[in-house]
């Protein structure tokens, strides 16, 4: 990616990408305002009842270089929004993680980089599930989160009493883990996933792993799962020739039919 940097999309550019893809699905944009961040949406339908599945963006163009942190997050591959947009549910909604696409005054490069998993940041999303439950009448949700995306809606599971499954791709689920196999800088300010298993083994989770994923790899979920003294619900699916990025949303209703089995 390095090699590519001599032209980055702009901020604009890579949320036109995102307003093309969406208005070609016919999808609502609307921005959640919390008492902490600012979060943009595509919603399906405002008038949703029930149950929703709800997708949560990856961490999106957090660094430029190894060295060199970017001033705006903002994806330029929204995987997630690709994926929902194949998904056949009427009650779907994208959510995009604090500081992309929306700037607002608590944005600065922490968010995206050390705290990108902060107390602050799930609270962002609690704020949210609850607007949803109270206006639209939702009594459940189905988290899908790709990448930093899938830690996210892990933590934000973690929270609730009303998640009926959990389902990660590529997610980061024990970033403790992660950090010290990568030699990378710890993520102070962070949740890790891994310490909440308490929480979380009563949750219905499927984690699905790209075999070919160098960025976050299949020892990850096994440490993830060694947390766990019961690993009843806890489940991976390897996708043979399947990177960090490639090829999620090419058969993406054909994995749903899969996750589906897992119900």
């Amino acid at each position: 990616f390095a090699g590519c940097s001599s032209h980055i999309l702009t901020p604009q550019e890579r949320l036109d990408v995102a307003t093309k893809l969406a208005q070609s699905n016919a999808l609502k944009t609307r921005t959640f305002t919390t008492s902490t961040f600012d979060i943009y949406a595509y919603q399906k339908t405002f008038t949703c009842k029930y149950e929703m599945s709800v997708y949560i963006e990856g961490d999106g163009l957090s660094w430029i270089t190894s060295s060199r942190i970017s001033k705006n997050p903002t994806p330029f591959n929204p995987m997630a929004l690709k994926l929902m947009v194949q998904d056949n549910s009427t009650c779907k909604i994208y959510l995009a993680r604090p500081c992309q696409y929306v700037q607002n005054k608590l944005c600065d490069e922490s968010y995206w980089t050390n705290a990108r998993f902060s107390p602050k940041v799930i609270q962002t999303y609690e704020q949210i599930l609850d607007t949803l439950a109270e206006k639209s009448e939702i009594k459940q949700f189905k988290l899908y989160g790709f990448s930093g995306g899938g830690t996210v809606a892990t933590l934000l599971a973690a929270k609730r009493k009303d998640i009926q499954q959990l389902v990660t791709i590529a997610g980061n689920l024990d970033i403790d883990f992660w950090t010290k196999k990568n030699y990378l800088t710890p993520l102070t300010g962070s949740l890790n996933p891994a310490n909440f298993s308490q929480e979380l083994s009563s949750i219905k989770q499927l984690h699905l792993i790209g075999t070919e994923d160098n960025v976050i790899d299949k020892s990850v979920f096994n440490s993830y799962k060694r947390h766990f003294k019961n690993t009843q619900n806890i489940h991976s699916l390897s996708f043979s020739g399947y990177s960090h990025s490639c090829c999620w949303d090419k058969k993406w209703r054909e994995i749903l039919q899969d996750i589906e089995s897992f119900k």
